[in-house]
């Protein structure tokens, strides 16, 4: 449950990037004001499901975008890294001042889903109505399996390698894969930055640094990767993940990693290769994202790498694959592969090239890359419609994903708008009361004992689940019921 927040006028002002335009959202007032007990700052009861049935995304998408400024807009064509272990005052700066949109957690954690939740409910925090519009984050993760599993420990399955993967029934990945989704999903991470449809040879994995070397591939042969490959998103975007295919048009032929190896090239692959099927098989199957890859293609194009491309993004997969959603790049903040560009010429070459959201692991480029950006938006009118263009995909693909529905406010109150916010969760019938039927699916869910009466062993639960100290509580106090609010925020 997301509401667009209650803006001043003076934050509608419009820049130097065009109005689209948009039909006006009629939006139960009740989602929005009203008063619930006395005393309380709580809204009226208004279903989540009542604005998301009435209003496209795409209808979402340019009322989000008319209620931007400049900088926000820019700010949502980029993707900022943040360790999962903690943000860091770069990260946060990155998303409160140069209003990043989206957010990647970096590195590794095994110390479970607990630390995850309050993380991302904290990150969710940053998205004010002076950050993003109120536009909340994408937060993804690498949670793909073997060696590229960010999120570990508690709470979460320890995913084998996708070659691994690949050996399983259709059955047995896709039930895998959905309580994987699911644990990711519960977690305050709403994007998979999964599958990998990259197709590497048998006899040339060992040589490939990327890929092979890691066991990242699902097979050996593109139908292979193709079937696997799908059968991994399919499960996991049953639970309400946004999964993304990469690395398009495939590293499977190269043997440096663009990550640490600077000129690295793949000589085989062209526009009609086979390497593309995978790929084509997974937009088929629902993936909303599409990386791209930062290597050379020279019999594609030789002049710039893919993330830089023209010919691959614009003509291939927007072209030739019919692709609508959003493309992200590979990371352009470390990898060697693009040191030879600044930061600014980096962000803007993407987003000429018809990409949408840059990605960079490192958060201290994002000052140079969101001022390149803007700069060349207001000097350049065609620049300025792609970066219109790719604001909206994002905005279109965040409305899909419910990003941009009514948002339940964290107010510290335990009242009926947050009690049915918590049963839609829980998927139980929403009656706005703290039920016993509603205490027994919120004490299997966070790991109580299941006795239909709420006490000091039930609060504890909660408390350790959404990450917060237990501080002995017998009942709802603010602090558990905004750590609750903000984490549902992620979830509804």
């Amino acid at each position: 449950m997301r509401p667009f927040p209650r803006r001043s006028p003076a934050a509608y002002a419009v820049a130097a990037l065009a109005p689209v335009t948009v039909v006006a959202l009629a939006l139960p007032a009740a989602t929005l004001v009203g008063a619930g007990p006395a005393g309380t700052a709580e809204p009226l009861v208004v279903p989540a499901d009542t604005v998301a049935a009435t209003v496209s995304p795409v209808d979402q998408a340019r009322a989000a975008y008319n209620r931007m400024t400049t900088a926000q807009r820019v700010g949502q064509l980029f993707m900022v890294g943040g360790a999962v272990t903690g943000l860091g005052s770069a990260t946060t700066t990155a998303i409160s001042r140069y209003h990043v949109g989206n957010l990647i957690l970096m590195g590794r954690t095994t110390a479970g889903a607990p630390p995850v939740r309050y993380l991302t409910g904290r990150a969710e925090t940053l998205t004010s109505s002076a950050a993003t519009a109120g536009v909340p984050l994408f937060i993804a993760a690498d949670q793909e399996g073997g060696f590229v599993q960010v999120l570990q420990g508690p709470g979460f399955s320890r995913m084998p390698t996708a070659l691994t993967q690949g050996t399983w029934t259709d059955t047995s990945l896709t039930a895998s894969a959905r309580t994987w989704g699911t644990q990711v999903m519960r977690s305050g991470v709403d994007v998979d930055l999964a599958p990998v449809m990259d197709t590497v040879a048998k006899s040339f994995a060992s040589l490939n640094k990327p890929i092979g070397f890691y066991q990242r591939e699902y097979g050996y042969t593109p139908s292979v990767v193709a079937d696997k490959g799908t059968t991994f998103l399919k499960g996991m975007r049953a639970s309400g993940l946004a999964m993304t295919a990469k690395h398009f048009p495939g590293l499977g032929r190269v043997t440096g990693n663009t990550d640490t190896t600077a000129g690295v090239t793949d000589t085989v692959t062209t526009r009609t290769s086979t390497d593309i099927t995978p790929f084509r098989a997974a937009i088929s199957a629902g993936a909303h994202l599409l990386m791209v890859s930062s290597a050379y293609y020279s019999r594609i194009d030789a002049s710039h790498p893919a993330v830089f491309s023209p010919t691959v993004i614009r003509a291939m997969i927007r072209g030739d694959l019919g692709f609508t959603g959003v493309v992200i790049s590979d990371d352009l903040g470390n990898a060697k592969q693009v040191a030879a560009w600044s930061p600014g010429a980096r962000a803007v070459g993407f987003i000429n090239a018809g990409g949408d959201v840059v990605l960079t692991g490192n958060p201290s480029v994002v000052p140079a890359m969101v001022a390149a950006v803007t700069a060349r938006a207001a000097s350049d009118s065609v620049f300025r419609g792609r970066v219109q263009t790719a604001v909206m995909r994002v905005l279109t693909v965040k409305a899909q994903y419910g990003l941009l529905a009514p948002r339940l406010p964290v107010t510290g109150y335990f009242g009926p708008l947050t009690k049915t916010a918590l049963q839609r969760w829980l998927g139980i019938a929403q009656t706005g009361v703290f039920d016993s039927a509603t205490i027994r699916a919120l004490q299997a869910r966070v790991g109580a004992p299941v006795v239909g009466v709420w006490g000091p062993r039930s609060m504890a639960a909660l408390q350790g689940y959404l990450g917060l100290y237990l501080d002995g509580a017998a009942t709802w106090n603010a602090r558990t019921v905004a750590g609750l609010q903000r984490y549902l925020d992620t979830q509804l």
